[in-house]
């Protein structure tokens, strides 16, 4: 059976609150095996809770916009400040009743995914306020064993990267934490409260818990599988699928011309590809609203083989190849995303096969360089 931190905490690690004011960190994803949140399991401990901080998309986890205020939890009536407001970063009146912050966040494995940026940066006030900061991990959903795509650059740091790792970093919240404490010298005083029984090659639909979409565009797995890859259209014309059920799993435009695409993709591993039709219904993105659009549809076939970095970057390129200037791409967000300018340097007539070589060798260092801070096996 495996047991989230939260639960961990409870029954095995309550002493570490003993005494202390504690702020959480958290958002609805931040609840027990047995579905309570981590609100109801840390009050009916007796711990003396004083304060709440929500990441993007709010404490519900229901909101989809630039700027997010703040409010009040009605059923404690605890404070909620937001952490992607105004500043991103705890305040030290934020602060001001906390003796232990604690994290209760799920990322999705993938760096661009916000979550981890909220951790530090909490972790960061947490330092600077003098204050204990304790991460409650929670599994990789697509597993810990995977590792894939263009490292970050330094000059592509951003709120969507805040790391020097891979798109696809194949760790916990809890290991990234511990990384990214000791790569940008914070000095937290740190504890990360483990998962318990999970193991690298777990995915989440290996756990026993039912999945809880952690932002309002992740419904499932299979978007969060392909999440690392077609995250990267964001920066561009096409429709990931947002105001779809099926948002990250899809490509679409009006102008797109998807069973040409398709044809000219060759061998993709791990992924079969085919040519639908979607309609964003009030698409957070803006983009073709109400519009039935020709799109490329993505299902995984075999976890082990597909890398979804890979295919996206293939069918970029195939895209510009088949339509030219119909494709517009926001060129600084991508390289954001991307981590790197080397995805949209493909577009000028860069051989793959070589990018992806030089993936794997950047890929080969960041192993070693990781292993240092991973907890399970």
């Amino acid at each position: 059976m495996v047991r989230p931190g939260i639960d961990v905490l409870i029954s095995d690690s309550l002493h570490l609150l003993d005494g202390a004011r504690v702020g959480l960190v958290t958002n609805h994803v931040g609840v027990g095996r047995n579905g309570s949140s981590n609100v109801e399991l840390l009050l009916g401990a007796g711990v003396n809770l004083t304060t709440l901080l929500s990441p993007e998309h709010g404490f519900r986890g229901l909101l989809d916009q630039e700027n997010i205020g703040r409010s009040v939890d009605t059923a404690t009536g605890l404070p909620i400040y937001s952490l992607y407001g105004e500043t991103r970063t705890p305040t030290h009146d934020m602060l001001e009743s906390v003796d232990v912050l604690v994290i209760d966040l799920q990322d999705i494995g993938t760096r661009t995914y916000t979550y981890i940026s909220t951790a530090l940066l909490a972790m960061k006030a947490a330092r600077a306020s003098n204050i204990r900061a304790i991460v409650l991990d929670r599994p990789n959903p697509i597993g810990g064993l995977s590792v894939q795509g263009p490292i970050m650059t330094p000059r592509d740091t951003s709120f969507v990267g805040m790391l020097q790792i891979p798109l696809r970093h194949g760790m916990t919240i809890g290991e990234l934490a511990r990384y990214g404490d000791s790569e940008l010298r914070l000095g937290t005083d740190l504890t990360v409260i483990p998962v318990d029984g999970w193991q690298r090659d777990m995915w989440f639909d290996a756990v026993g818990w039912p999945w809880i979409a952690p932002s309002p565009n992740m419904p499932n797995l299979e978007s969060a599988t392909h999440y690392p890859g077609t995250v990267m259209f964001e920066a561009t014309n096409l429709s990931v699928g947002r105001g779809t059920p099926i948002a990250f799993q899809v490509l679409g435009a009006p102008w797109l011309r998807p069973a040409e695409v398709v044809s000219g993709l060759g061998d993709l591993p791990g992924v079969a590809v085919s040519d639908t039709t979607v309609t964003p219904e009030s698409p957070t993105d803006g983009k073709y609203p109400g519009l039935a659009i020709p799109s490329i549809r993505l299902r995984v076939t075999d976890r082990a083989t597909y890398d979804p970095i890979r295919v996206a970057t293939r069918i970029l390129v195939t895209i510009y190849a088949v339509h030219g200037g119909d494709l517009q791409i926001r060129e600084g967000r991508l390289d954001r995303l991307a981590g790197t300018d080397a995805v949209r340097g493909a577009l000028s007539g860069g051989e793959l096969e070589e990018l992806w070589s030089a993936w794997d060798r950047e890929l080969d260092r960041f192993r070693a360089k990781r292993a240092e801070f991973l907890l399970y096996e």
